[in-house]
């Protein structure tokens, strides 16, 4: 059966380690990023990209289904939260760009786990990992509200994941920025198809992440 790989996310070098470390498993995958405004996408021949407007509920059921008919299905998806930094003090926001970070950063992922979760539950069968990624943006006003949303949200999902016909994963990197390694980690945590793993979070050496 062809293993059906879909990793979604800011474009970061974690989810570039992430494509990489897919690239090594399977010939072929799909992968959408949160459009940041530049041209750069992973060079990695056997990734295919897809477009994805994050604040669109149409743009979500459109991604999942473009996944799906190139994948056959989707197996395993894995989401990697990095939101960027903005680098302006808060007096210096404008609406348009607190309004775009909240549709893209925080809605988005709503949208997209929404219709990733109904279809594992229809297939009965899937890994879903949610990847939130270390920043260094203690300073910053609006990646950190990005952060906790998804961390919220990720938490939410592993709560329920016991009842669930399908895996789901928690994966806070490490500060130390190794990025390849965490990669690896995350798919060796994948492979494994332990069910001790369901539901919680998992960090290179740890278990039980965020005090679960």
């Amino acid at each position: 059966m062809t293993r059906g790989i879909f990793i979604a996310g800011n474009n970061s070098p974690l989810l570039t380690a992430i494509i990489i470390e897919a690239a090594k498993r399977v010939d072929h995958f799909a992968a959408a990023l949160i459009p940041d405004g530049s041209d750069r996408v992973p060079a990695v021949s056997s990734a295919e990209m897809l477009h994805w407007n994050p604040g669109s509920p149409i743009a979500a059921k459109t991604l999942t289904i473009a996944a799906e008919n190139r994948l056959g299905q989707i197996n395993e998806a894995i989401l990697v939260c990095a939101p960027p930094a903005s680098c302006k003090e808060r007096g210096q926001l404008n609406h348009s760009e607190i309004e775009g970070f909240v549709q893209d950063q925080i809605k988005g992922w709503f949208l997209l786990v929404k219709e990733l979760v109904a279809g594992f539950r229809a297939r009965k069968a899937g890994v879903l990992s949610l990847v939130l990624a270390h920043t260094n943006t203690e300073k910053d006003l609006l990646a950190p509200s990005g952060s906790a949303s998804f961390q919220a949200l990720a938490q939410g999902l592993l709560s329920l994941a016991p009842s669930e016909s399908f895996q789901i994963l928690g994966f806070a990197s490490p500060e130390t920025g190794d990025d390849a390694g965490f990669a690896a980690f995350i798919f060796k945590v994948m492979e494994e198809g332990n069910k001790k793993n369901n539901g919680r979070w998992h960090k290179l050496g740890k278990l039980n992440f965020f005090g679960r």
